[in-house]
């Protein structure tokens, strides 16, 4: 199974006359997503290079294709209300890709979701969200696959469907960074777990979905069988979500927590990615999240490693 898309998600993609929204929708699109339509104000009625329809509204677009899922690549000063837009019209899961989006904005657009509990967001400067579809043909970038749905930018086939994993074993991943995101699902697939679904839920102060919502999904979803959480230095998610994880949570969980090296005060990378006091320091995360119960990498080079020894995988497979 999975959690919030699959196979079935109609998505749009907003600001799809772009160069950034072009070439990703066509991407999305070779993955085997189920693309419908895009939305740019005053390009309605048109086509895009890929033949999908293009309206003026998001609600248009709903209207007429159905579509449940958006993906925002719309420019910054325009992305927050972008969000709301797509809220309004319905839309269940909403994936904003755009980075740099004004903080004020986001804070705007994130009082406004409060009035649209059908609707979650995820981001926004975020890889998107993935759930790995059968492989159907081929190997490497020109793989082919099906039933799955990509969102966002992240490269599909690096991914494996629980199906397709030698260990039978899928894996759900949540994480603030998408370099990271990348190097967690390579690791799984190498040695030989799937996953179920795959969240980069971007560096920013102000975001959609955090770690404890997605934890909830993932220990309700029946074929996921253990989380990688991948956090870094600054705010307090990621020890708020291993106190959840002590309390609440009924499968194995793999962390890594990147910034250790990070000097007081400094940004590093991610806008929310600055030390403010000792408690949102890599090591003070590190260690909450070892006394919750969480195996925690040193490296990133670990991941893969610490999850299946959470698992309790004494001999693993490459695919």
């Amino acid at each position: 199974m999975s959690i919030l898309v699959n196979g079935t998600t109609k998505v749009l993609c907003q600001g799809i006359t772009g160069a950034s929204g072009a070439f990703h929708t066509k991407g999305c699109l070779d993955y085997g997503t189920r693309m419908v339509g895009g939305v740019t104000p005053g390009k309605g009625g048109q086509s895009d290079t890929n033949g999908l329809p293009i309206f003026n509204t998001v609600e248009a677009a709903v209207l007429e294709t159905g579509a449940d899922a958006t993906m925002i690549f719309v420019p910054p000063p325009f992305a927050g209300e972008a969000i709301i837009e797509a809220a309004d019209a319905g839309v269940r899961v909403i994936c904003a890709i755009t980075e740099g989006i004004p903080t004020q904005d986001m804070v705007r657009a994130k009082a406004a979701l409060a009035h649209y509990p059908d609707s979650v967001l995820i981001g926004p400067n975020c890889p998107g969200i993935i759930t790995p579809g059968k492989r159907v043909a081929g190997e490497g970038p020109s793989a082919t696959f099906q039933d799955g749905c990509k969102i966002g930018i992240m490269p599909g086939y690096i991914h494996t469907a629980a199906s397709d994993a030698p260990t039978g074993k899928s894996i759900g991943v949540i994480s603030r960074s998408g370099t990271l995101t990348y190097e967690a699902v390579w690791q799984c697939s190498e040695l030989g777990m799937g996953q179920s679904t795959c969240v980069g839920i971007g560096g920013d102060p102000v975001k959609g979905l955090n770690y404890i919502e997605l934890l909830t999904m993932f220990n309700e979803d029946d074929q996921t069988d253990g989380v990688i959480m991948i956090g870094e230095i600054g705010g307090s998610d990621e020890s708020e979500a291993a106190e959840w994880i002590q309390s609440n949570m009924k499968k194995p969980v793999a962390a890594f927590i990147a910034g250790r090296t990070a000097p007081p005060g400094k940004r590093m990378g991610h806008a929310g990615a600055i030390i403010g006091g000792a408690d949102d320091t890599a090591d003070a995360k590190i260690a909450i999240l070892r006394r919750c119960g969480a195996n925690v990498a040193e490296s990133p080079a670990d991941l893969g490693s610490a999850m299946a020894e959470a698992l309790g995988l004494s001999a693993v497979s490459n695919r």
